[in-house]
């Protein structure tokens, strides 16, 4: 009876261990965090830390991460990101956490700033993001990546500068034929939706909270800004743009959180993640079909 049981428990534990998948599961524990310089060439060192698990398949998707701070402020390593990094590692992926220049440093993002100066700051970071992108691709012999299955993905700032990369704004950087293999926005938004057509649409996860009043949701000012303000841009938020590639035929996850503050332009990376693995899995690594998903989060008020 006793040998019975354990031959039951050891059927069980074998079973459970090759159910699991790679980049669905988190399979491997050993990850290594390596930081490179990629550009110096503006008077100022940027660099990125690259998460990579040993045992971890060659030629794994890469994970491109870009923080949040209004362009004044932020990190690559702060703590959360870190741990954000790590456990994407865990399931098989390569991650990059990149720093960018921040040019509103000492200018400030709000609504004094002149519009053209916010998007120049935009602007900037995607040509950073993009060097570093073009860095692992031109070094690919010490990366391994796959090189079609490259996904960005940043919180605010870093999630305007994600969306701009992919729907807005274009340079010369990467090379022609390289497309990004689809975007994950964590309260972000863009200047505009016109460039998202049935050739620049890609898979896009989308998290925003409705009561954001930095970034909109839907389509309002920046901040909220007065139209007498020097600093008043319109933005397309979250739901305009998940509208557009929805009605485009492409697969998009909307996470709405109903009276949800600009906090979750973080938060997704600790209450959400599951959803993030669900979307990297089934909307890019392994395609079955086209998904279009909408998940409402109700916030609960005390």
């Amino acid at each position: 009876m006793k040998t019975h049981l354990i031959l039951c428990l050891l059927i069980t534990i074998t079973s459970s261990i090759f159910c699991q998948t790679v980049y669905k599961d988190s399979l491997f524990l050993d990850v290594k965090k390596t930081t490179y310089t990629y550009d110096s060439s503006n008077n100022e060192v940027l660099k990125f830390d690259y998460y990579f698990a040993q045992g971890a398949p060659k030629e794994a998707p890469l994970v491109v991460y870009v923080h949040g701070g209004g362009f004044m402020i932020g990190e690559r390593d702060r703590d959360d990101i870190i741990k954000f990094c790590t456990q994407i590692a865990h399931r098989g992926y390569a991650v990059a956490s990149v720093s960018y220049r921040l040019t509103m440093k000492d200018i400030g993002f709000d609504c004094n700033t002149p519009a053209h100066q916010k998007i120049g700051a935009i602007n900037a970071a995607s040509d950073d993001v993009d060097l570093a992108i073009k860095y692992i691709l031109d070094n690919n012999q010490l990366f391994n990546i796959n090189k079609n299955k490259v996904i960005i993905s940043g919180s605010s700032a870093g999630a305007e500068t994600v969306l701009n990369m992919a729907y807005v704004y274009k340079n010369n950087i990467l090379p022609s034929n390289f497309n990004y293999a689809g975007i994950i926005s964590m309260a972000g938004a863009v200047t505009t939706v016109d460039n998202i057509n049935t050739k620049t649409a890609i898979p896009t996860q989308l998290f925003h909270g409705t009561g954001d009043r930095l970034v909109p949701y839907r389509l309002a000012a920046h901040h909220y800004c007065y139209p007498d303000k020097s600093g008043f841009l319109m933005l397309y938020g979250s739901h305009p743009i998940a509208k557009r590639l929805q009605g485009l035929g492409t697969s998009c996850y909307l996470y709405t959180v109903e009276g949800g503050s600009h906090d979750w332009s973080g938060l997704p990376m600790t209450l959400a993640f599951d959803e993030i693995m669900d979307f990297l899995y089934n909307d890019i690594i392994n395609i079955k079909s086209i998904r279009q998903t909408n998940r409402i989060l109700q916030i609960k008020n005390n």
